[in-house]
């Protein structure tokens, strides 16, 4: 799925959190810090949060 940019930064902010909280992460780095687990985790598109976004309703023109 693509995300815009601001929805890649949030996911990469609030994992790496996660992270650095003590949360399990689901890729196997040598990195250390949290920071770049989070950005690996959502290269390789296996962050385990999801966004909702909504629903786009076009009207007649």
């Amino acid at each position: 799925m693509s995300y815009t940019k601001f929805e890649k930064a949030r996911l990469i902010g609030s994992r790496a959190l996660q992270i650095s909280g003590g949360a399990p992460t689901t890729v196997d780095s040598e990195s250390s810090s949290s920071l770049d687990l989070a950005i690996e985790e959502v290269t390789k598109e296996v962050v385990p949060l999801t966004i909702k976004k909504p629903k786009v309703i076009k009207l007649d023109e």
